[in-house]
């Protein structure tokens, strides 16, 4: 079963974040709770964390792509 994991909103205000790196592979197992990509917003960059457990099937947004908040960023299966 596929999994999305999605861009966060860390705050009200926030509309969107640059996706800075990437810190898993596709192919790669992801444990809930391990990061998979960092972004940044107003300069500070945050890594964001797996709520699922699964495998890296595909990043939909390359390094240095704007990102909406709670846009699909990836998917797990």
């Amino acid at each position: 079963m596929e999994k999305e994991i999605l861009m966060p909103k860390l705050r009200p205000e926030m509309k969107e974040a640059v996706l800075c790196a990437w810190l898993k592979e596709v192919g790669e197992e992801v444990k809930v709770g391990e990061p998979i990509y960092e972004i940044e917003t107003d300069k500070v960059v945050t890594q964001v964390e797996s709520t699922y457990d699964g495998v890296l099937k595909s990043k939909l947004y390359e390094e240095g792509d704007n990102v909406e908040v709670l846009k699909t960023v990836a998917v797990l299966e």
